[in-house]
């Protein structure tokens, strides 16, 4: 399943619309602040999606019935450009268990490259909801590796992707490679991905404009 929310206009196109905007970028705490805002709207999202319990919560006046997760999710990110996207979820699943995972295209002479796995931390993942996330899904790659690294950990009930763009041909290739059990969040879809494997229009390089370019 994919489900965009710039389908539908809300805050989250407000904040789209902001991080694309070469000239906000320039503002890298607001840039941050914005991956952000935008994890939090996703959070809120993907819970309308999970299992709740009924229980029973006492008030100064009495008793109501109200409704809790039944079971908190695990969040995953790769990293760099994951963090403040990642930290968005935090903030309303602040109970969740995490894991972090560091991926990195490395580069060949003749323009391919290949995906890279250095590090992986998590806790146990079966039976388990992992909402995994990435600020781009551009050939789909890096989240093919990441899902494939979340597998050698146990066997989640369901994973979400969270991507805040993607390309038409990332998304068909992890729809492509990714069971059933997967649900794709996407922000937007754009049309084209360049020669360089990335997104265009997109919004260029997260990692670079959220921490600095890197060497």
């Amino acid at each position: 399943m994919v489900i965009e929310l710039s389908k539908e206009n809300s805050l989250f196109s407000q904040f789209l619309a902001e991080i694309r905007d070469v000239t906000i970028q320039n503002d890298r705490l607001r840039f941050r602040r914005n991956l952000e805002r935008i994890g939090e709207l996703f959070a809120y999202e993907i819970s309308k999606k999970m299992t709740w319990k009924s229980v029973e919560t006492t008030t100064p006046l009495g008793i109501s019935r109200t409704y809790t997760l039944a079971q908190q999710p695990v969040l995953a990110t790769i990293l760099r450009a994951g963090l403040p996207l990642h930290q968005g979820l935090l903030n309303y699943f602040d109970q969740a268990e995490n894991a972090f995972i560091s991926a990195y295209r490395k580069h060949h002479k003749d323009h391919s490259f290949e995906i890279k796995l250095e590090y992986f931390a998590s806790p146990d993942l079966n039976g388990k909801e992992v909402i995994l996330s990435d600020p781009m899904l551009a050939s789909g790659h890096s989240i093919l590796a990441a899902y494939q690294a979340i597998m050698q950990n146990g066997t989640p009930s369901h994973i979400h992707i969270v991507a805040i763009i993607g390309s038409e041909e990332g998304v068909k290739y992890a729809r492509k490679n990714l069971p059933e059990n997967v649900t794709l969040w996407m922000g937007a879809i754009d049309p084209e991905l360049n020669a360089q494997s990335y997104i265009v229009p997109g919004l260029g390089d997260a990692g670079d404009l959220a921490f600095g370019e890197k060497r």
